[in-house]
């Protein structure tokens, strides 16, 4: 992890990391290369939070093999026919001042209700809330779009809006090139940029060294884990 982006991720004092966005915006990746990374640093033990309960493609918890074999601690409720669930312990570790929490909470207003009774800790300093953006997104190609969603889910969710930290992620998936991160950026800074800074990108490892000197906020580099089968280099 560049200095940049960790100093984003790590400012002093955080220990809980909360990702939200519109659905398919790609939290859940960032989500999973934040969780590595912070269990590799080997600081204090790691515990991961699947609270996604919208959709049934391409959940963090499908990973959840990997991210144990790495000495975290997978939290997630199995589901039936996709019917709400509340996933346990998720109060207590966020009081826990001796782990790291992160929190892949579930796509929109509808996946932001499972996180709504925690707000005074999602408020407070020790956590750090991610709004990710991904420009390619139908709902977030304009302002009027995605002050929408991000309306939304804040209302359901009552997390402050001086809370955030957008976090812009100008992903086609596999095939995304230098050029599609760079449209990307210029569109995020376009759109959003007049009211509120993107903070960090994140961008496929491939790209970063191509990309992270032409844009205008800290990169993280992400390798993908919610790729299908066939899609996997």
């Amino acid at each position: 992890m560049d200095s940049a982006s960790a100093s984003l991720f790590l400012r002093e004092g955080t220990r809980n990391f909360v990702f939200i966005g519109e659905a398919g915006c790609g939290k859940s990746e960032i989500a999973l290369n934040l969780a590595v990374r912070l269990a590799e640093a080997g600081e204090q033990p790691v515990h991961f939070f699947d609270l996604d309960m919208t959709k049934p493609l391409f959940r963090s918890r499908d990973q959840s093999a990997m991210l144990e074999e790495k000495g975290m601690t997978v939290h997630f409720e199995e589901q039936f026919y996709d019917a709400p669930t509340v996933t346990g312990g998720t109060m207590r570790l966020l009081k826990d001042d001796s782990v790291f929490t992160v929190l892949d909470v579930g796509g929109d207003y509808i996946g932001a209700r499972a996180i709504g009774g925690y707000a005074p800790l999602l408020n407070s300093p020790q956590t750090s809330v991610f709004y990710v953006i991904n420009p390619f997104r139908p709902w977030s190609m304009d302002i009027d779009h995605i002050d929408k969603i991000l309306g939304e889910t804040l209302g359901v969710s009552h997390i402050r809006l001086d809370r955030l930290t957008l976090l812009g992620n100008p992903n086609l998936g596999p095939a995304t090139e230098e050029t599609d991160v760079l449209s990307g950026a210029r569109q995020l800074e376009k759109t959003v940029g007049p009211y509120m800074p993107v903070s960090l990108y994140s961008v496929r490892r491939p790209l970063y060294d191509g990309v992270r000197k032409a844009l205008n906020a800290p990169v993280f580099p992400i390798d993908l884990y919610l790729t299908y089968e066939w899609e996997q280099a």
